[in-house]
């Protein structure tokens, strides 16, 4: 198998191995210096760059050279830790150890993971920034780079490298490649400069540098329908469905979760256990009922079928939200009763606040489902002034499929406010998904 095609095996083992490196080395240090032991502190310290070169190496040797470089470092490890570090640290700071191991571990596989999930959108982003060329070379190339160019004579020529006499030199080549040779021009400083030489073209290596294509971003934008005015229609008309739906979605689940958590009525746990038996339909046997519905009322073509049906309230929002409610003190309703508070008054202004958590995690599945929703505006959708972001990219893959710098261009535009409220909200969706269930 070809080395290059092992990379992401590499990448892995290197993350892996860092994890393991981070987790055995600073709980001792750490255990060290809460013990004082200064000195075992210092050779530890002093064990660092070894083992920071030999991870540091680990993509680019084999395996087994890695693993044989390793064993002294373990073997020293290990030989402080039983010999030296038991019979030094008195037994909190062992358990202080043993407990930061545990947690250092925990966080680096953590990170391990996150980095190899973060791979896709990394290569997503990659290559919205690259040039055509580099679109299909293997091994594949990760950062987007160009060509160097100079301008000789009034006419710019590519910039390789060449390996000519034992001199490295970087020459302009003049024409295109003849009988397995070009002709170039040294243009490196020194004697050769401005000489012409005919070199094989294997011999040639193009000199590159960092430079990101911005342009494929503005592309995708100017090959847009001119009356979408660069795609500013279907942002407008995605926002307004994801923002009415996430004031529908709050409104609808919040209200029906606080009646069936606090208020008491016949038939109420009857009627919750439907509710609940509807999440076991599957959208696809209310499509057609619901879309001969919206027919019939007149909306088909425009946005109201998209943010309307947020008004009657998701099952599964009202479950989680009934389960906070459950969640709260009953005392707290009673002093507002005996305050005077009506139900309404209640509900607004002492149970709302309590389930916030919950509430944004409502907010943010909403978001979600409502900014990547495909199917509602395929079925009712079919003018192009009330597309969706996630409509009008599926039409743009149609079109502009084979260009894929374009292509990941347009989808790192639409997916980029997802990941940034998601980015500076996960605190709030993983309390409100976690959290659910759990009462008193």
């Amino acid at each position: 198998m070809h080395s290059s095609a092992l990379a992401p095996i590499w990448v892995v083992l290197a993350v892996l191995g860092a994890a393991v490196f981070v987790g055995a080395w600073i709980p001792l240090l750490l255990g060290a210096l809460h013990a004082r032991a200064r000195s075992v502190a210092l050779i530890l310290g002093c064990l660092l760059p070894l083992w920071v070169l030999i991870i540091a190496a680990l993509p680019f040797t084999p395996v087994w050279k890695t693993l044989m470089s390793s064993v002294p470092c373990l073997a020293v490890e290990w030989g402080i830790y039983r010999f030296f570090v038991r019979r030094t640290f008195p037994w909190q700071s062992l358990k202080y150890m043993r407990e930061s191991a545990r947690q250092t571990i925990l966080h680096m596989i953590l990170i391990a993971g996150s980095i190899l999930f973060l791979i896709p959108f990394a290569w997503l982003v990659s290559t919205s920034l690259k040039d055509d060329s580099q679109m299909s070379r293997f091994p594949p190339v990760w950062i987007p780079t160009q060509q160097d160019r100079v301008r000789l004579h009034g006419v710019e020529y590519p910039v390789y490298w060449v390996e000519y006499h034992g001199n490295r030199l970087r020459v302009a080549a003049l024409g295109d490649v003849t009988h397995g040779v070009r002709l170039v021009e040294v243009i490196s400083k020194g004697v050769d400069q401005g000489q012409r030489l005919w070199v094989p073209s294997t011999a040639m290596h193009e000199v590159q540098h960092f430079a990101p294509k911005w342009q494929n971003y503005s592309d995708a934008l100017r090959f847009l329908p001119p009356e979408t005015h660069y795609g500013l229609v279907f942002l407008i008309n995605t926002v307004e469905i994801t923002v009415l739906s996430i004031l529908g979605a709050l409104f609808s689940a919040s209200t029906v979760a606080y009646g069936f958590a606090r208020l008491r009525f016949p038939g109420r746990d009857s009627l919750f256990m439907l509710v609940l038996a509807t999440m076991m339909l599957p959208s696809a046997v209310t499509m057609m009922p619901v879309f001969l519905i919206f027919r019939w009322l007149g909306w088909i073509d425009t946005l109201k079928p998209l943010w309307v049906p947020a008004f009657f309230g998701s099952a599964f929002y009202i479950f989680m939200l009934r389960q906070f409610f459950l969640g709260i003190p009953s005392e707290l309703e009673d002093a507002a009763k005996i305050d005077g508070c009506s139900f309404y008054m209640i509900y607004w202004r002492i149970m709302l606040p309590q389930i916030k958590p919950a509430l944004a995690a409502v907010t943010i599945m909403t978001f979600m489902g409502a900014w990547n929703d495909f199917r509602g505006p395929l079925i009712y959708i079919s003018s192009p002034a009330h597309e969706t972001l996630a409509y009008a990219l599926q039409l743009f893959q149609n079109a502009h499929g084979g260009e894929p710098g374009m292509m990941m261009a347009a989808s790192t535009m639409v997916m980029l406010p997802v990941l940034v409220l998601f980015f500076f909200t996960q605190r709030y969706f993983i309390e409100g998904v976690t959290l659910t269930g759990i009462k008193g």
